[in-house]
């Protein structure tokens, strides 16, 4: 039988090492379904509850794998469905292509069923490669292409393919004009360095200074043993933007944490008080959280040009692979015999820890959320994946988390989109079907997309060697992040009819398709729980009720927010003296510890 186009495009995505893919069916991609079930399943369907899903579990696959993650949808609405995911991929430089259905070449231009003008719709999201195929002859130029940019720039790509074209018969380019090559399916890396000139350059900077602070991104992740020894050639101390939340272990005793909104306070004191700063890997964007601008003489090392230098006045720029470079850079380094500047950033370190603590153990109604987060720190695996769905469950994954062997993390970065949470689980489960993974998702997001999303989890869970997935849930039927943004930006109190939240068992949901489930409501069930779900045969989910009222200060909270704060209260916020209770219960921790 002929090889056809959807059979071409199967077979090549095997080439590329391509096991699964994530996708819903429909008619504008008829020839690549009838492909999958001609391949035996090979690359595996995986099919999603939605087209968005599968768009985010590409993303969490290829976040967690470093390989690309690969989506499909059928043309129209299905395509549409794909978008916010792969503007996740975008904003968080992550390699994904997607695979879209188009009207058949005859009908397009005649305003046919779903016929949507898909190069516009992609052209923003996909700027980095995009292409309509429309001969046989384009392949396999066209996905290799789409593949080989997706890894290289860190950025979605994708491919349209018409409906009618799928079942054509697949014929090669041939070596003639107006038809391209390709070249067979290769590991791609970089490994480019800066000249020596600047590498000297940067060390001098950094050998000048007396109180060190390095930032790591999730550029950094590969050069993890390189940043721990320029921190301690330079007695530097480490903070993490939240996309490298996962680069460096919390047991360092000189890694101050995540920064920013969601950060810590010895990251705020660290950037407050340094007099020289080295980013590695990181685009973090809140300059404020940075030190003031001359305060500090700074290096930053990207492999990106188009996000190096745009953050603070950098003095040297160092262009090239993080490992690499730090890799030329540490012969240069003078190691610094004053360790003062590092004994005080371990103290308050120390000091934030204790803090951490105390306030999750603080009294709430009926369960503090910090304390589902610490609990399950003193419980994790060394080598579990944790995703977090946006709002304020992910206040909680950035600063009670302690990150400890090889553990790794991520979520929502640059778009902060509500519910990829559970889909990015599904994705890391694919990339690392061995090792355990837990979710940490707010009741919003789960009443949005997370729920559908357990099926997925109960249909596919039998393919993973390890089975344990576990779904936590904040359950405190409100929209907890806007809320506490309305008071604390806004000065308004929460408005009951945006903010709350229906009623549901997500446990009852989750027993309810075969899926291990507890409910938890008391803080002394909460060690308990998260042993029963992390040991479990199958995967979990913990529906944790919890207080919306905790409020998630930020490391420096301003005057400004503060009094924002009070005007909702006096506005007639409906929990006004519990908030304020809470509030001032949490602050006051931070308060003791620091004296």
């Amino acid at each position: 039988m002929a090889e056809t186009v959807a059979n071409h495009i199967l077979a090549r995505l095997r080439e590329w090492g391509v096991e699964q893919v994530f996708a819903y069916p429909g008619d504008g991609i008829n020839g690549l379904v009838a492909a999958f079930g001609e391949s035996d399943n090979q690359p595996r369907f995986v099919q999603s509850r939605h087209e968005e899903m599968s768009a985010f579990e590409a993303v969490g696959y290829a976040k967690f794998s470093g390989q690309v993650g690969v989506c499909m949808a059928t043309s129209g609405p299905g395509a549409i469905h794909l978008l916010n995911g792969l503007y996740d991929a975008k904003l968080d430089h992550v390699p994904v292509v997607a695979v879209v259905g188009q009207t058949a070449r005859s009908a397009m231009g005649g305003s046919y069923q779903q016929e949507v003008d898909l190069q516009s719709l992609f052209k923003d999201v996909a700027s980095e490669y995009l292409v309509e195929v429309n001969v046989p002859e384009q392949l396999p130029n066209a996905l290799d292409r789409a593949i080989r940019t997706a890894l290289v720039r860190r950025a979605p790509t994708a491919l349209i393919i018409p409906a009618d074209l799928q079942e054509e018969e697949y014929s090669p380019p041939e070596h003639v004009f107006k038809q391209v090559p390709s070249s067979p399916p290769a590991e791609l890396r970089s490994t480019a360095v800066p000249p020596e000139a600047e590498i000297a350059r940067a060390a001098e900077v950094l050998n000048a200074g007396t109180k060190v602070a390095i930032l790591v991104g999730q550029g950094a992740r590969g050069a993890a043993e390189e940043v721990r020894q320029v921190a301690e050639v330079t007695g530097a101390g480490v903070a993490k933007a939240l996309l490298g939340k996962d680069v460096l272990a919390d047991d360092l005793p000189y890694v101050t944490g995540s920064i920013g909104l969601l950060g810590t306070r010895p990251s705020y004191e660290l950037m407050r008080d340094c007099d020289t700063l080295l980013i590695v890997g990181s685009s973090f964007p809140y300059t404020q959280f940075l030190p003031d601008f001359g305060q500090a003489r700074a290096v930053q090392i990207d492999l990106d040009p188009g996000l190096i230098g745009m953050r603070y006045p950098t003095e040297v720029n160092l262009l090239g692979d993080t490992r690499g470079t730090l890799a030329a850079l540490l012969p240069r380094l003078t190691r610094k015999d004053d360790r003062s500047w590092r004994e005080t950033v371990e103290k308050n370190v120390t000091r934030w820890w204790e803090t951490v603590e105390h306030q999750a153990m603080l009294d709430a109604k009926p369960v503090n959320p910090m304390r589902i987060v610490w609990e399950l720190s003193q419980r994790i695996p060394e080598n579990a994946i944790v995703t977090s769905d946006s709002g304020s469950a992910a206040n909680w994954y950035a600063r009670d988390l302690r990150i400890r062997g090889d553990i790794r993390g991520s979520l929502s970065g640059n778009l902060a989109t509500m519910g990829p949470g559970v889909p990015y689980a599904i994705g890391a489960k694919f990339a690392h079907p061995d090792r355990p993974v837990v979710a940490l998702v707010g009741d919003g997001a789960m009443q949005m997309n997370g729920m559908a999303e357990l099926l997925t989890i109960s249909r596919y869970y039998r393919l993973w060697s390890d089975p344990r997935c576990v779904i936590c849930v904040f359950h405190n039927n409100d929209l907890n992040q806007v809320t506490w943004e309305l008071r604390a930006m806004g000065g308004e109190p929460k408005f009951e009819e945006s903010q709350a939240l229906p009623e549901v068992s997500y446990a009852d949901f989750a027993a309810g398709i075969g899926l291990d489930a507890v409910t938890v409501d008391h803080p002394d069930q909460l060690g308990p729980a998260w042993e029963r779900a992390l040991n479990a045969d199958r995967p979990a989910v913990l529906d944790v009720r919890c207080d919306p009222e905790v409020p998630p200060i930020p490391p420096h909270a301003t005057w400004e927010q503060m009094k924002a704060t009070a005007q909702s209260v006096l506005k007639g916020d409906p929990n006004a003296w519990h908030l304020m209770v809470q509030g001032a219960k949490t602050k006051a921790q931070e308060l003791r510890r620091g004296r």
